[in-house]
């Protein structure tokens, strides 16, 4: 089946042996991916809007997939089925998948694995992980379109990282490839147009962009 080199990424990062919740799901696509191409036996994908929900019920009938791909109307975390230890989502702001962990921060004792693609607000996405008792297992970059997607993925269990670690990603930092060099260049260019526009007054926060700076040159 096709689908795009970021949801099929992340497909390839979920646990052969899980149980996975796709929140806001779209067209269902990555569940059916995950059943039909990886061999899952059974899946939940969920949606907050009626619209998408009707073309994934048509998705998953054309791929005959329907004993499979278990789909739901829901908001955030409320989709949570018994027996799922796996959350994906991807396409969506950074500060919006915060609020949906915060929401039902009840199901994640049950959670052990977090594939997480935001939109923007990675660094918040990663230090709330780390606050809700995660540690970062993998980084990866996909680019589509232009556009560089940043996929995390965090497993049960604390570690401790500074600050310099946290904001350039603990495995991303190790890699050397273009792409890498590519995201890290865009991020340096963002960082020097927002120091550029900070007003002296804020000093705090012309104090850390120019250690971000320093870092992000640093790799470069």
């Amino acid at each position: 089946m096709k689908i795009n080199n970021r949801l099929k990424t992340i497909g390839d990062l979920v646990p052969l042996s899980s149980y996975p919740l796709d929140i806001g799901c779209d067209h269902a696509l990555l569940s059916i991916y995950l059943v039909k191409e990886k061999g899952l036996s059974k899946t939940v994908a969920s949606d907050n809007k009626s619209g998408p929900l009707k073309k994934a019920k048509e998705n998953v009938k054309f791929y005959k997939v329907s004993d499979k791909v278990k789909l739901l109307e829901a908001e955030g975390l409320d989709s949570y089925t018994k027996g799922i230890d796996t959350i994906t989502i991807s396409g969506m702001g950074g500060l919006n998948i915060n609020k949906i962990l915060d929401d039902n921060k009840k199901y994640l004792k049950n959670i052990d694995t977090l594939i997480l693609s935001p939109n923007n607000y990675s660094l918040a996405v990663k230090r709330k992980l780390l606050k809700l008792g995660y540690h970062i297992e993998n980084e990866t970059l996909v680019k589509e379109r232009n556009i560089i997607y940043e996929i995390l993925v965090f497993k049960k269990g604390r570690k401790y990282y500074s600050y310099k670690k946290l904001f350039l990603g603990p495995i991303l930092m190790t890699k050397r490839d273009n792409v890498t060099k590519e995201y890290y260049q865009n991020l340096l260019n963002t960082k020097k147009s927002l120091l550029n526009a900070l007003p002296k007054s804020f000093r705090n926060k012309i104090r850390l962009t120019k250690k971000e700076i320093k870092y992000l040159e640093e790799m470069l």
